[in-house]
């Protein structure tokens, strides 16, 4: 099949690859527009742009891929098939006809599981224990289209999203090549998605890192695995004199801790001295790992307490403007949302 891939991000690099060493014929690249950030001169790091200029593919670059002139380049090109992936823009019903099968989508999630643009994050924020990809047929509503091909992985107790999207990535460039293989024999079913088993995956902000130590501790703990490398799980230390601190909170666990007596603050210090640092959490506590202060590296718990003089009793918690930005929802364990239909290659 003649095929076009339409990405821009990393994660599409292992679908790339492995297009081109398929027997189908690559097109070219579409992709975003090449930003130079300010202050900066060297062109950005872009794995998909390397490898189209080492295989001699040309590159488009529209700002706008609904425009009509990118349509008319990408109907002049007389595709088969659209492979897009971390591309960044939606394509319309328009832009979707150019090419003679329309468009498939790899998306990070056991859709119609986790809907949007952080799939992988929110899957580890909420606790789930599997995930894995899915190629939709597309449409012009984002990640609704029919899911034609689904693979499932386990996430690792330890995995955060850095990891778990490298695994992801790799899986997927081995879905998307047996899905158009499968295309070209005409084997494949396109099973609508249930919208009633849909679930949000929204763009991460950089408030939806903050820290609220009224949820569980396995919460806690998922909620910094999810947000690396951005936009990480950050609190601030209220000192008894001088400013709070911001601290970056690294990988941490969950740990049980006596409800007994007077019950104790969510966000109180418990425990800080030696390698232990542990902060009452709204059920359990979180033994935190490591620790990045303002300004500073990423340090352990044992140079972060030399350095910084926190006590117990000393007090964990958001600055007042960062109140408004706590998560809405109930402050209980998360649960796994439910399962859907999809045609699945396990």
């Amino acid at each position: 099949m003649r095929l076009v891939m339409i990405a821009t991000g990393p994660f599409a690099e292992p679908t790339f690859r492995a297009l081109l060493e398929t027997h189908h014929v690559l097109l070219g690249l579409v992709t975003a527009p090449v930003r130079s950030k300010a202050g900066k001169h060297a062109m950005p790091v872009s794995p998909l742009r390397d490898l189209a200029h080492e295989r001699l593919l040309p590159i488009f670059e529209p700002e706008n891929i609904n425009s009509l002139e990118a349509q008319r380049t990408l109907a002049a090109l007389d595709a088969d098939l659209f492979v897009v992936c971390d591309y960044g823009q939606i394509l319309s019903a328009d832009t979707l006809s150019t090419a003679r099968l329309g468009g498939i989508n790899l998306h990070a999630s056991l859709l119609p599981k986790y809907r949007g643009a952080a799939p992988i994050n929110w899957a580890l924020y909420h606790g789930e224990s599997e995930t894995g990809a899915t190629v939709i047929h597309m449409t012009p509503q984002v990640d609704a289209g029919p899911c034609i091909a689904q693979a499932r992985i386990d996430i690792a107790p330890d995995e955060d999203a850095v990891a778990l999207e490298r695994r992801l990535a790799e899986l997927g460039g081995w879905l998307v090549r047996r899905t158009i293989d499968a295309m070209e024999t005409g084997r494949l079913e396109a099973i609508p998605q249930d919208p009633a088993l849909a679930s949000r995956a929204p763009r991460l902000k950089k408030t939806d890192g903050i820290v609220d130590w009224r949820r569980p501790a396995a919460a806690l703990r998922n909620q910094i695995r999810a947000f690396e490398p951005w936009p990480k799980s950050y609190t601030n230390w209220f000192r008894s004199s001088g400013p709070p601190v911001r601290l970056i909170l690294g990988p941490s666990a969950a740990v049980e801790w006596p409800t007994g007596g007077a019950p104790a603050e969510p966000g109180r210090v418990a425990v800080a001295e030696g390698e232990r640092l542990i902060v009452i959490a709204g059920r359990g506590a979180l033994s935190i790992g490591s620790v990045q202060p303002a300004g500073k590296r990423l340090m352990s718990v044992v140079e972060f307490l030399r350095g910084y003089r926190v006590q117990p009793g000393d007090l964990f918690g958001p600055l007042p403007e960062e109140q408004a930005f706590l998560p809405k929802h109930e402050l209980r364990d998360s649960k796994p949302t439910p399962s859907g239909s999809a045609a699945r290659w396990d």
